[in-house]
């Protein structure tokens, strides 16, 4: 487990929005992939589109994400959403996603990414690499 946790706010917009006014729920999950790149970039002091060419991988693709709705968030709700690293493996690692508004859970959610470079012995292969031990440091 990591204790570095970076939280940022925000203001649901009505493009976020279904008719009703309440934030549509595959917008969490955008929300999420946004706030892991925003967590790694504050982490590591590299900006997301150099994480590739700085670590030699491609990225951190996806490969699991899950929410759990607890309470709606509505349009002109500010919310903080706070995200960490909940785990990391050899080659995976969790990042556990809280939603909150006015203080009160509204969305528990989470995601599973894998480290990922092309094979040395086929470029057009991409598979799981170990994480490096300096990138896992710097979660705390």
């Amino acid at each position: 487990m990591t204790t570095f946790t970076f939280r940022r706010q925000l203001t649901v917009e009505w493009g976020q929005c279904d008719p009703a006014g309440v934030v549509f729920n595959s917008r969490y999950f955008e929300m999420f992939d946004v706030s892991t790149w925003m967590l790694f970039e504050a982490a590591l002091g590299v900006a997301a589109h150099q994480l590739a060419s700085t670590f030699d991988i491609v990225g951190v693709p996806l490969v699991d994400a899950r929410a759990n709705f607890l309470k709606p968030a509505k349009f002109g709700d500010v919310i903080e959403v706070a995200s960490r690293v909940a785990e990391f493996r050899r080659s995976s690692f969790d990042v556990e996603h809280r939603i909150t508004i006015a203080g009160e859970l509204a969305v528990d959610g989470g995601e599973s990414r894998v480290w990922a470079a092309r094979s040395k012995d086929d470029l057009e292969k991409i598979g799981a690499v170990p994480i490096p031990a300096e990138v896992i440091a710097k979660f705390g």
